[in-house]
């Protein structure tokens, strides 16, 4: 099809005679809106920019024979990549009429354009292209190349549509002797084996997922082949993730690995996208390898492996009564996605109490069994008495105690008790001294070989995060997870990640990380999984975690006005949800309507002022914004964990008739369960076998002994944990026991660890835009002399 081209898109140099001739006798009149005028709206422009040398060359070809300063300046910027539609716009910007119409005469407007389109084989399918003009517009339309029998009418119907069917088409509209192309439409037919009742008339514009990827069982160096389909209106996009994270290169209906590993295990589903509208398909099951593997005595694999993998991540920052941190968020959420690339199952909690993180705890010991692989991050306010941490929940009083606080190295006991194949700690908190704390905890750990802790930064010590104007990660997962991934026993993962923090100058001297381990064997969080054979017990348990991370499926409310809203959601952490809606059809009565979501339980905390704004980021929702669709009101609903019945809310609609003045209102009420960890009900009073009963030590803050033990009972306390100190070349001795003050306080503010320290005064609510850290190594050394750092995790206060 010689002339099939895309006229809009069609160089300015490519234009016919005829059409170049009358714009040329146009534009060569000296009037206000001559070349010249041209020639100063281009040079707006940077890409076709015309310099003053090169006008005088134009107005020179006045001198020669038939020469036309316009058809020099036209040949100039279309050397330059000018299209007709560029020069289009810049004939609307002169207001110059005369010459649009020599471009594109006024006989000839597509009012309705044709739609990609994906349709069930069997059923009704619709191509459109209306056209306007004076007298009569034909049309013709056109697959690829080949022009379609009959098709010379606005309405392209296939019934019943055919596999053959699929490909691209186009409309040419013709008027005399002009003619225009419609945009191009795709027709995808997807082939069902089984429609259920679902017809034509059911499924038209709609987004609805047909085809569903299967569950599947492979071996290492098999290919692996996942498919899912949708119809719908435009012609859905697609995202494969894996174990909740994105896949790269994988936007097709397809997704294929030709050969598969251990890694590629997980849990995969697929995001589908129409316009507005969202949905996913089903999760499914994919296993690499033996699916169950019975143990022997003696079996040998070849390198350690895990029976689970499971991860709880947790951050506070929103303190009640002690310093606000913005790091614990950003940390959170990026190790939540590095870790499920590792084939973790891991829950991320923001902003827990004392009770919320003790029963969260709880969840998390239940998932454990021979041989899993544990890992707890915190990242908050910590501090660290006689070789114990104690990490601060967002209730504690001030000051708090060990009461009021949870003891890691109980958790640590139980986990033991549970014979875990590695058990991992990464503290990301203050090291320092509680000086309101004498109480001794009586935790005696079993001498096991599998024990990791990572604190970011040494013993009395602060750790810090960067202060800038907006979100950035702590210097610790600054670092971290950049060599998270690495197949590396996780202590030689770890002191690299030491010596990396060690070539960081803001915190040179002042944090350093340090590791304690019992690990005797190479194991790495990488390592494959291999189940052992769960009980029954355990895979309720674990099925119990999965539904615990279901989104709420995504739903279209239809109002009796004939207004159609489409609501979704999406998770940015496992107690964070954001729900999104838009209006996708409109009566054609109505002049105007918006929709919003209000009457939310008051449990959740929800400022009216942050629901239903226009962009993820009023509401708080910093980490999604690029992954959420446009063109939405975001409503952001943090703390699920304190629901405590189904969460039901009320959508309103508010329109106006073209036929009357005064406002009218709808509601619906619509009832999604408990979504996310809400399931858990970790707002429950704590259980009686929780880690509170695990630490030794009494529950209120009145029983703590006023005396400190000596310098031989702390000693015990290192030798009960049966950890020895790697000695990174950052950890030497005396390295952060002190850290010191720095005379720029525009650089470094510190906290005093005194009996009277200063109360740093902080707004209840983060609200600045998130910034990426990646490249912070590389910062430029004017940017590092006006970085200032924020003591993360010291807050003690007066009394």
């Amino acid at each position: 099809m010689s002339d099939s081209y895309d006229y809009d898109s069609l160089n300015i140099n490519m234009l016919r005679e005829p059409i170049l001739i009358k714009l040329i006798e146009v534009l060569d009149k000296t009037n206000s809106k001559g070349w010249r005028k041209l020639g100063e709206f281009v040079s707006n422009d940077r890409r076709f920019r015309v310099s003053e040398e090169e006008m005088e060359m134009c107005s020179l070809k006045v001198l020669e024979l038939d020469g036309s300063p316009a058809r020099s300046l036209l040949r100039l910027i279309g050397d330059r990549g000018c299209v007709v539609r560029d020069l289009v716009e810049f004939l609307k910007a002169m207001g110059h009429t005369e010459a649009l119409h020599c471009i594109k005469p006024p006989g000839i407007k597509i009012i309705i354009q044709p739609q990609s389109l994906a349709v069930i084989s069997g059923h009704t399918a619709r191509l459109t292209c209306h056209a306007v003009g004076n007298p009569i517009v034909q049309y013709q339309w056109f697959k690829a190349k080949e022009e379609v029998p009959k098709g010379n009418s606005p309405d392209l119907v296939f019934s019943p549509v055919q596999v053959r069917d699929a490909g691209y088409y186009i409309c040419r509209v013709n008027l005399g002797g002009s003619f225009q192309f419609s945009h191009w439409a795709q027709l995808e037919v997807l082939v069902v084996g089984a429609t259920y009742g679902l017809t034509s008339h059911s499924l038209e514009g709609k987004l609805k997922v047909v085809i569903q990827p299967q569950a599947q069982r492979l071996l290492v160096g098999e290919t692996l082949e996942l498919e899912c389909g949708a119809v719908g209106r435009p012609i859905p996009q697609y995202q494969w993730y894996r174990n909740g994270v994105p896949l790269k290169h994988a936007t097709r209906r397809k997704c294929t690995i030709p050969y598969v590993t251990t890694e590629h295990q997980g849990k995969y589903r697929c995001e589908v996208i129409s316009n507005n509208e969202r949905t996913w398909t089903r999760e499914t099951d994919i296993r690499i390898g033996t699916p169950v593997l019975v143990l022997h005595s003696h079996f040998c694999p070849e390198k350690p492996f895990a029976t689970d993998k499971v991860a709880l991540l947790i951050g506070n920052l929103s303190y009640q009564s002690h310093p606000q941190l913005k790091a614990p968020m950003v940390d959170v959420y990026d190790l939540t996605n590095l870790l499920r690339q590792l084939n973790f199952k891991v829950v991320s909690l923001l902003d827990l109490t004392e009770s919320e993180m003790r029963n969260a705890v709880d969840e998390f010991l239940l998932l454990l069994h021979k041989g899993v692989y544990g890992l707890l991050y915190y990242a908050g306010h910590g501090y660290e008495n006689y070789g114990n941490s104690f990490m601060v929940p967002v209730d504690a009083p001030n000051p708090y105690r060990s009461a009021n606080c949870l003891c890691v190295q109980s958790i640590l006991k139980l986990m033991q008790e549970k014979e875990t194949g590695l058990n991992v700690f990464l503290l990301d908190m203050c090291r320092k001294r509680n000086i309101h704390d004498d109480t001794t905890p009586n935790v005696v750990l079993r001498v096991t070989a599998n024990i990791v802790f990572g604190y970011a930064t040494c013993q009395d010590a602060e750790a810090f995060e960067l202060n800038s104007s907006g979100f950035t990660n702590g210097v610790f997962i600054n670092f971290l997870k950049k060599r998270l991934l690495e197949d590396e026993k996780i202590t030689v993962l770890l002191d690299r990640v030491a010596e990396d923090m060690g070539q960081f100058d803001p915190t040179k001297g002042k944090q350093a990380l340090e590791i304690r381990s019992s690990l005797s064997e190479r194991r790495a969080l990488t390592d494959p999984i291999l189940s052992s054979g769960c009980s029954d017990e355990n895979q309720a348990r674990n099925l119990q975690w999965a539904k615990a991370h279901e989104l709420p499926e995504s739903m279209c409310l239809d109002f009796d006005c004939g207004v159609l809203i489409k609501m979704g959601f999406a998770a940015e952490f496992s107690n964070v949800l954001v729900i999104y809606t838009s209006i996708v059809k409109k009566s054609d009565d109505m002049s105007s309507c918006q929709a919003y979501v209000t009457n939310f339980t008051p449990e959740l905390d929800i400022d009216p002022k942050e629901m239903n704004k226009e962009t993820p980021e009023e509401t708080g929702s910093y980490l999604l914004s690029k992954s959420l669709p446009q063109h939405c009101l975001y409503t952001r609903l943090s703390s699920l964990q304190k629901l405590r019945e189904q969460l039901v809310f009320t959508v309103c609609l508010q329109g106006k008739f073209v036929a009357m003045e005064d406002l009218v209102e709808w509601t619906t009420e619509v009832n999604i369960g408990k979504p996310l960890i809400a399931k858990l009900d970790l707002h429950r009073t704590v259980r009686r076998n929780s880690c509170l009963q695990t630490c030794g030590m009494p529950h209120s803050p009145s029983h703590s002994p006023c005396h400190s033990p000596g310098a031989d009972h702390l000693h015990q306390q290192y030798q009960n944990t049966y950890l020895g100190v790697y000695d990174t070349p950052q950890s030497v001795a005396g390295a952060c026991s002190n850290p010191p003050f720095c005379e720029d306080t525009s650089f470094y503010h510190h906290y005093h660890c005194t009996d009277d320290p200063p109360f740093l005064d902080s707004p209840s609510r983060v609200n600045v835009p998130i910034e990426t850290t990646d490249d912070i190594i590389e910062l430029q050394e004017s940017f590092i002399n006006s970085l200032q750092l924020h003591d993360q995790y010291n807050t003690f206060t007066n009394m």
